[in-house]
């Protein structure tokens, strides 16, 4: 008997590590709060609504135009772009309300492997700017392919998981682009 329970735990921890490391430590699990809030702000100027793409432009380095779900294939020639968040990075969502609508917000800082904080304008459809927002990596990979977001008004977890294609960096022009334009100038 001693053995067969041995057996089966030897089997079941790496299962139950995995679960520790998607809960444990330095992440957070659904139904847990921010750490921090810090010092969230809903802001509404009351004049012209204030679009998430025009704030996203504003407050990085990623000077892109178009729709938010167009900034992720127009970044591809101009910017360099990853899976996992940057400190100033752009977090490009897709789907966001329909396949034609997409969303982009800023990464303000990164707290741990699952959770950020971004700013972005117009997330509830409000025309606010929301500061220092809670972000959820809730992937099964743990690759921030999927999210969920604080909701600043409720105080609670949003209840949508939304898909990301991933991070745009900033002032970082894709330097294969860039050698290529520098040749043509020379022979020009």
């Amino acid at each position: 008997m001693h053995k067969k329970l041995w057996g089966v735990a030897v089997i079941t921890a790496p299962l139950l590590a995995g679960c520790a490391g998607i809960f444990g430590g330095n992440d957070l699990a659904y139904n847990q709060m921010p750490r921090e809030r810090g010092h969230s702000l809903v802001q509404n100027s009351g004049q012209q609504p204030l679009e998430c793409v025009p704030y996203a432009r504003d407050h990085s380095g990623v000077k892109i135009f178009g729709d938010a779900y167009t900034w992720w294939d127009k970044a591809a020639d101009k910017y360099q772009r990853g899976k996992a968040p940057e400190s100033g990075s752009v977090m490009v969502l897709s789907g966001y309300a329909g396949p034609d609508r997409g969303h982009v917000a800023v990464v303000q800082k990164i707290f741990s492997t699952r959770e950020i904080r971004v700013d972005h304008a117009n997330w509830l459809d409000d025309a606010s700017i929301y500061l220092n927002d809670p972000v959820m990596d809730v992937s099964q990979e743990n690759d921030w392919s999927a999210v969920r977001v604080f909701n600043i008004q409720t105080g609670a977890w949003g209840g949508n998981i939304y898909p990301v294609q991933g991070f745009i960096l900033p002032n970082q022009p894709r330097t294969d682009l860039v050698a290529r334009a520098d040749i043509s100038e020379t022979y020009q």
